[in-house]
């Protein structure tokens, strides 16, 4: 049984981040990143991932460049929290204002077929799921964390199906629900990058460290004759808003391996990844679960 001070935590958030909505989104964005300056002081173990990501992944940087970028995506995190009043209470036409969509947008309404898209995930991760709300006629599902706060929980799942023409499922149901949605239509939004132990995957390499990777986007998109299409969401400086790119759908994908297929996955990461490291979510433990034998690099 929850206590009623998560409950009360929960509803304060959620107020705070209701007012602050309002304002525009060059203070917001100015109060995001003085939080994220102070989290970089206080948040010890997660600062700790951080860097121990950045030197596992970019060992070819000097340390220095590898704590700037940590600070950098802590303030672009702190950010992105913040800001998540405006997914889920601004209005369309400011939102439309805000996200700035570029590329096939419209791919998904043209193909007839079954489709996946695939975010890695960015920071702006969020803002691709409302570009995708806000211009694709496609119905989209996807699958999410759920809270433990079951207040914040309501709100995540408000929030994100607030336009309409979606469905999430949580990452402790069956994949029947999900997949059933497919095969009536929904595009699936797909985050591949995050560990979430063996069951289901593969020790494929990301950024040359064996990184517990799951195989589902190969195996889903070769059992249900998925098209793949690349999305990336980047949020801009002070004001300026938000940018989603919806890039060519892959016309080589998926192939009979899926562990060729999860490699490719992970290396076309690898290369967004290196043109913007701040934006990654580095603070979480991408590495947790290791091979057979080898020991832990937290």
């Amino acid at each position: 049984m929850k206590r009623p001070g998560a409950y009360a935590g929960g509803y304060a958030l959620l107020a705070f981040l209701w007012c602050f909505h309002w304002l525009p989104l060059g203070v917001q964005a100015a109060v995001g990143r003085g939080l994220g300056a102070l989290l970089w002081r206080a948040a010890g173990s997660r600062r700790r991932i951080t860097l121990r990501n950045l030197e596992l992944c970019l060992p070819q940087l000097p340390a220095a460049e590898r704590e700037r970028i940590g600070r950098e995506l802590f303030k672009w995190f702190s950010r992105s929290v913040l800001e998540r009043g405006l997914l889920w209470w601004a209005s369309p036409a400011r939102l439309r204002r805000l996200i700035h969509v570029e590329g096939d947008v419209g791919f998904a309404d043209r193909h007839v077929g079954p489709m996946m898209w695939l975010a890695p995930h960015f920071v702006g991760l969020d803002v691709a799921g409302a570009a995708i709300q806000l211009n694709i006629r496609r119905p989209g599902a996807s699958i999410y964390q759920a809270q433990t706060n079951p207040v914040l929980d309501a709100a995540v799942r408000r929030g994100r199906l607030r336009h309409g023409h979606a469905e999430i499922f949580s990452r402790g149901e069956t994949a029947r629900p999900l997949m059933r949605a497919v095969r009536q239509g929904a595009g699936f939004f797909n985050l591949p990058d995050m560990d979430f132990g063996e069951r289901d995957a593969a020790f494929v390499p990301f950024f040359g460290v064996p990184a517990a990777t799951l195989l589902a986007p190969s195996r889903m998109a070769r059992a249900l004759g998925m098209k793949v299409q690349p999305v990336l969401a980047h949020m801009l400086p002070g004001g300026q808003g938000y940018r989603v790119r919806f890039l060519p759908a892959w016309d080589d994908f998926p192939s009979a391996d899926a562990v060729a297929d999860t490699e490719r996955i992970n290396r076309w990461i690898e290369d967004q990844v290196r043109q913007c490291p701040e934006q990654y979510f580095w603070v979480h433990k991408r590495f947790k679960t290791r091979p057979p034998g080898a020991p832990s690099v937290y």
